[in-house]
């Protein structure tokens, strides 16, 4: 394994290791309704997180962009209502929209990818495909916002 590939290997899995942190924290937001630097002071006192820079980057974007991101969402649902998503999935693809339209430096294949597979570990089976299919959608409504088409 080359330099260059073991550094894009390490950078993968903590990127995916922050992403999974930075649903944490957006998850647990839902039912407390706190302030994000008070969640996350309080990951850190309980359960020793280390909250990294990509996270806070994360949390911080999507609770700025939270209006446009859903929106995004609920653009892109095919006979479906936001509020019929459950809370997890929801708060995976918002992450995944954040990625998408406001991160240069992530791939929109990436960000789909690391959606699907969150979903495929904190969601129920179907929902990997479900993310895949919103996400999907979504990509498309980029590519024509940047120009794409």
């Amino acid at each position: 394994m080359t330099e260059n590939s073991k550094n894009n290997e390490s950078r993968k899995n903590g990127r995916r290791e922050e992403r999974k942190q930075a649903f944490y924290l957006l998850f647990e937001q839902i039912f407390q309704k706190d302030s994000m630097d008070t969640i996350m002071e309080d990951a850190r006192d309980a359960r020793d997180a280390e909250i990294g820079k990509y996270t806070k980057e994360l949390v911080r974007g999507v609770e700025e962009k939270l209006e446009e991101i859903d929106g995004y969402i609920e653009a892109n649902l095919k006979s479906w209502k936001k509020s019929r998503i459950s809370k997890v999935t929801l708060t995976i693809m918002r992450i995944a929209v954040y990625e998408m339209f406001y991160r240069e430096d992530v791939p929109v294949g990436v960000s789909i990818n690391e959606a699907v597979e969150l979903a495929k570990e904190y969601a129920t089976p179907s929902d990997g495909s479900f993310v895949n299919g919103v996400l999907g959608s979504v990509s498309k409504q980029l590519e024509k916002k940047s120009g794409g088409e």
